[in-house]
Order: structure tokens, then C-alpha cells, then sequence
């Protein structure tokens, strides 16, 4: 099966269950939340028990509290019964509407409208137990008082006090009031008991006096606070509105037409493209390294593509290299072998003496083709990541140190100054070997840049990521149009120096290798007369370990 047939079939599959999972989910979802909607969501129920709340602490009764439930039901909808916690009828929406009262539906919320007694934070047993005596006395005197008053049809308001007991005032006529409802305090007995129990909180643990005294206080004034309430809402009989399954199975077929239209779309938008990969990819394998993909959009095929042809255009520039390496070890070696075939032919043929002088310079030709090789070596192994470290822990300055002594007598041989500037002494995680080279290197060809007279500088220094080696000259500089292709093989910013005087044109690259192996970097910079400097960075052993 073809991937065009195995995509759609897929897409379709999984289009089809999607949306018949969608619609079942979204149906049976939905049904739920209209079935849970009967009952009062959190906010709703929070405002009708605390306005419920609110009429038991302001009246000391649930007295005339018909008018409060019939205003609920009207403003939120819902059907409101309202019971005592021993069961007694206290207000019904529907026998206040005037309809039979239906069967309640879901648990009830509890109302319980008795003061909470705050005490302050600080305070001695003794004083906080007359604090709450105090308070008992006047919720037992008041409470009366503001349910005489309620059911008397006085209006009466409720002020709190600071230990949240609510004092009780009369909003109209005082002289009404009192001959309604005159006040009383609470009997002498009812008194003892008030003050023998609030008292026997005072010999319990300091931890445990607050929590007595509350538990003390909600028990003397439960004889005259109105009685919790038990508050249902909703009824069993309320009608609830489910989804029709006709609409919600047609917009799960349109869903899945939808679906597979676009798949089919998308496979054909996906699959011209993939055929010109698979044609590009066939003829970049049979050698034709110049084969691109024409590329358009920003999406993942056309992301492919681009990868693709960054492929394709590293693959030639690879075959690139790999030919102009070859064709430059062919010049390289050409002239000095056939040098030396000459000259062992002649020397065969009796044309030329075999003097010691020749000798020499014949060993001094084979020299240099056997450096060249072992560059070459160097270098493949390098880029192959197969050339062998030998890692430990260097002192930077005592490297340099012998690399500055090492060339500081050929650099005097020819009139330059060679010399250290260290204004740190770092370690690095490194092969010291490898590293005297590259560092050999870079004073080596600024050792043949400068004229006599002028100087070569070995600078090492160190910043928070990295330790720094620059190596300056004050030869003649190297144009701005040189520099990129300074690290290349067999290149050499003066074309008309040879081997002798110039070296094989592998030193940069192999230092620039060994480097990047170091997870460091080396730049450049020159100015033409003026001179060049080469920097190596290379990383802390703390930031070589976290990279």
C-alpha cells in the first residue's frame, strides 16, 4: 500500500474516532452540567445562606423569616425549603408561590446563626474569662430582647461589638418597644451556671483556655440563639433540557467529512514534495552532487527541503575539498620529487659527484616531504577526530615559557625580538604536547613575518569563561581579502614563498583543529604594515566540564 493510501486511511481512521469521541464526550459532558445546573452553583448557594445567615444574627429568631425565602426564591429562581436541624418547617418557596411543595433533591446546606465570641490576642485566663462572661451576659439579655421584637413587628437592628457579639437596637418607637418586649437579664441560676462553667475553663492547659472558653460560650447561648438551619435546594420534579443527539451526530459527521477533505488535500500537498526529494535524493546518490529541490513556504516539508539541500551543498563542497586537497598534495609533492629523481638519476648516471653537500640537501628535500606527509597525517586524523590527547592539567605559563625559550634563538638569528607577557597563571584541562605546537606555530610564522628589528609578543591573560593566548607580530600584515581563507590547506598569504621559506601551508590547519578538539577557538586579526595578532581561547576547566 502506497504512503498516500496508508496516510489517508490513518487520518481517517483517526479523524472518525476523534470525532465520535468528541461527540460522545461533549454530549455526556454537557448532559451532566445540565442535570448539576438544577442545583445552586457555589456562588448562589454561598449568597443565600448568608443572607439566611445575616436575618438569624440580626434578629435573634427565625420569626417572619417567610418574606427573606420568598425574595431568594424570586431573585435566584431556585426552590428554597427551610428546616430546623430537629426538622420543623420553617419557610417552603413553593407553598409561599402557592404550588404543592416537591420532593427536595441533593443534601442540605447548614445555617447556624449563633455569634462566634472573638476574644483579643493577649490576655490573661482570668481576664479573658470575664471577657466572655461579659459576652454571654449580653447576648442572653439581648437575644430575647431582639426576637420579642420581630415577632412583635418592630423593627430592630443589630450592631457587632468588638468579642462579635451583635447588640440589639430598635430602628422606630423606644417607648413601643419597651412596653412590648421590656428587657430582662438573664436569671441568677442561668448566671451561676454561666460563670461556673466559663470559669472551669480557666484551670485548663494555657494551649487549651481560648478553645474552652469558645466551646463554653456556644453552649450558654444555644437556649436563646435561633436553632441551626437545614437549607434545600432544587426539587426532583425541575425539568432538565438534555442535548438532542440529531444536531450533536451531524456536526460530528460534518467534523469528519471536514477532516478527511483536508487530509486529502494535505497528503497531496505533502507528497509532490516528498517525490522531489526521493528523485533528488536518487540522483544525488547515482553523483550528481549539483541536484537541489526547489523549496517554498515555512512549514516541515518545505523545512525538509532546505535540509535537504544544505545536505546536498555540503556533500559537493566536501567532494569540493576532497578534490582541491588532492590536486594541491599532487602540486605540492610534483616539484620536490622530481627534484629529487633528477637528482638521484644523475648521481646514478655518474653526471653528478655524490658530495657531501648534496647529500645533505637531498636529506634536507626528504625531510621536508616527510614533514608534509606527517602533517597530512596530522590533519586527517584531526578533522576525523581520531588524532590521539593526552590530556592533564597544564600550567599555561610555564607552557609558554618553553615555547618562547625554544624559538626566542631562531628569532634573535634574524633580528626579532621575542617575548612573555603573562598577567595570569591559569590551568587548563589540555594536551600539553599538541598545545606547544600550535603555539610553535603561531611563533614560528610571526618569527617569518617580521622584519629584522621588530618584535613578536606572547600575551597570556584570562577573563571569567576562558583563558586567552594572543600572539602578536609587527611583520607586514596580511590583507582584510586573505584572511578568510588563512586557515585552509597549502595556503599561504605570500604566494611567493616556497616550502624553504614558508612551510607546507598545513600549520594553521592543524592548530585551528587542534583548538576546536581543545572546545576552544582561534581568531585572527592584521593590518596591513602595521602587523598580525592570532588569539586562542580556551575554557576554563570549570566551563570545559559544564559544556
Amino acid at each position: 500500500m502506497s504512503f498516500r493510501l496508508r496516510a489517508l486511511a490513518l487520518i481517517m481512521l483517526v479523524a472518525v474516532a476523534a470525532t465520535s469521541a468528541t461527540a460522545w464526550l461533549t454530549l455526556r459532558q454537557v448532559s451532566r452540567q445540565v442535570r448539576e445546573s438544577v442545583a445552586a452553583g457555589q456562588e448562589e448557594t454561598a449568597a443565600i445562606t448568608a443572607e439566611l445567615r445575616a436575618y438569624g444574627q440580626s434578629h435573634a429568631t427565625w420569626a417572619g423569616l417567610e418574606h427573606t425565602v420568598a425574595g431568594l426564591a424570586s431573585r435566584t429562581g431556585q426552590r428554597i425549603r427551610v428546616v430546623t436541624d430537629t426538622g420543623v418547617l420553617l419557610a417552603d418557596s413553593d407553598l409561599l408561590s402557592g404550588r404543592a411543595a416537591r420532593q427536595v433533591v441533593g443534601v442540605p446546606v447548614l445555617v447556624d446563626a449563633r455569634p462566634t465570641l472573638r476574644l483579643p490576642e493577649s490576655g490573661t485566663p482570668t481576664a479573658l474569662a470575664r471577657l466572655t462572661i461579659g459576652a454571654i451576659h449580653e447576648y442572653r439579655t439581648g437575644a430575647p430582647y431582639a426576637a420579642c421584637l420581630t415577632r412583635a413587628g418592630i423593627p430592630v437592628t443589630a450592631s457587632p461589638r468588638a468579642d462579635g457579639v451583635p447588640t440589639f437596637t430598635v430602628a422606630g418607637n423606644s417607648t413601643s418597644a419597651a412596653r412590648e418586649c421590656p428587657q430582662q437579664p438573664p436569671p441568677e441560676a442561668e448566671a451561676r451556671d454561666d460563670n461556673s462553667e466559663v470559669l472551669g475553663c480557666v484551670e485548663k492547659a494555657p494551649d487549651g483556655v481560648r478553645q474552652c472558653l469558645a466551646r463554653a460560650f456556644a453552649d450558654r447561648v444555644a437556649g436563646v440563639a435561633p436553632p441551626p438551619l437545614q437549607v434545600y435546594l432544587g426539587a426532583v420534579g425541575d425539568t432538565v433540557r438534555s442535548l438532542r443527539l440529531a444536531p450533536t451526530l451531524l456536526v460530528a459527521l460534518a467534523v469528519a467529512v471536514a477532516a478527511i477533505v483536508g487530509a486529502l488535500l494535505l497528503s497531496r500537498g505533502v507528497l509532490r514534495p516528498v517525490r522531489a526529494l526521493i528523485d533528488a535524493s536518487g540522483r544525488v546518490g547515482a553523483g550528481e552532487l549539483g541536484r537541489r529541490v526547489p523549496v517554498s513556504g515555512r512549514d516541515e516539508i518545505a523545512q525538509l527541503g532546505r535540509a535537504f539541500n544544505r545536505m546536498a551543498d555540503s556533500l559537493q563542497a566536501s567532494e569540493e575539498r576532497q578534490r582541491r586537497l588532492t590536486a594541491d598534495i599532487a602540486h605540492e609533492l610534483r616539484t620536490p620529487l622530481a627534484n629529487l629523481r633528477g637528482y638521484l638519476e644523475a648521481l646514478r648516471d655518474g653526471v653528478v659527484e655524490p658530495t657531501p653537500q648534496l647529500v645533505s640537501s637531498l636529506h634536507e628535500e626528504v625531510l621536508l616531504q616527510q614533514r608534509i606527509v606527517e602533517d597530512l597525517q596530522d590533519l586527517a586524523l584531526a578533522e576525523t577526530g581520531a588524532l590521539t590527547y593526552h590530556r592533564t592539567e597544564v600550567d599555561l605559563d610555564d607552557l609558554l615559557a618553553t615555547c618562547v625559550t625554544t624559538h626566542r634563538g631562531a628569532a634573535e638569528s634574524v633580528g626579532v625580538g621575542l617575548g612573555l607577557w603573562a598577567q595570569a597563571q591559569p590551568r587548563v584541562d589540555a594536551d600539553p604536547d599538541r598545545l606547544r605546537q600550535v603555539v610553535g606555530n603561531l611563533i614560528t610564522n610571526a618569527v617569518r613575518a617580521t622584519s629584522p628589528g621588530g618584535r613578536v609578543e606572547v600575551h597570556l591573560s584570562q577573563d571569567k569563561e576562558a583563558v586567552v593566548i594572543r600572539v602578536r607580530d609587527t611583520g607586514t600584515g596580511i590583507p582584510a581579502d586573505d584572511l578568510p581563507h588563512l586557515f585552509d590547506r597549502f595556503w599561504r598569504a605570500d604566494a611567493a614563498r616556497g616550502r624553504t621559506t614558508g612551510g607546507s601551508g598545513l600549520g594553521l590547519a592543524i592548530a585551528r583543529q587542534i583548538v576546536t578538539d581543545h572546545a576552544g577557538t582561534i581568531d585572527v586579526a592584521s593590518t596591513v604594515g602595521v602587523g598580525t595578532a592570532f588569539t586562542i581561547r580556551l575554557p576554563l576547566p570549570s566551563q570545559a566540564a559544564a559544556g
